[in-house]
């Protein structure tokens, strides 16, 4: 009964806003409507990728109590682990115990600058400049500061050891 009661309120609160916001529509000019749509979209791709990363920690959760493993030290910031997602149309990336998807097209972007000419600080300029860009809720969520950055070098170094370029 009370989860019942929670939803209601949900609910209420979400027709109050939804009314809010249809009241303003008609005060905004053409650039807030489109900059409210890409929040939009970033809001619910970010949904999508929460609903993803609980359904892959209860995966984990039901794995580790059927089959004990010795736990791995996790040290702040360092990236992990990569795979190719089911479908095989993209990849995740797991940052402190946070897989982040990303599509085939970001990670051959990412591997083209990586392994592009330029000294080290030029490819971190380059990667970094490209998240910030593309993919502000991966630098977000890695907790990257700039080019400077360790847990960069650190993804980067994931990126060398695990793709390669076809000439």
């Amino acid at each position: 009964m009370a989860k019942a009661a929670k939803t209601g309120k949900k609910s209420v609160a979400k027709d109050n806003l939804a009314k809010e916001l249809k009241t303003l529509i008609p005060k905004l000019d053409e650039e807030g409507l489109a900059f409210l749509v890409k929040q939009a979209h970033v809001h619910l791709y970010n949904m999508q990728v929460d609903a993803l990363n609980q359904t892959m920690i209860k995966d984990e959760q039901r794995r580790s109590k059927t089959a004990p493993k010795p736990k791995k030290t996790v040290i702040s910031g360092k990236f992990f682990d990569i795979k190719i997602s089911e479908s095989g149309a993209g990849y995740h990336i797991k940052c402190n115990n946070t897989w982040i998807s990303f599509t085939v097209e970001e990670v051959t972007t990412m591997v083209k600058i990586v392994k592009g000419e330029g000294s080290d600080l030029e490819i971190r300029e380059r990667l970094y400049k490209w998240l910030s860009r593309e993919r502000s809720d991966f630098v977000n969520t890695a907790s990257i500061a700039d080019k400077f950055d360790k847990k960069l070098v650190s993804f980067i170094t994931l990126l060398n050891k695990n793709f390669k370029l076809k000439k």
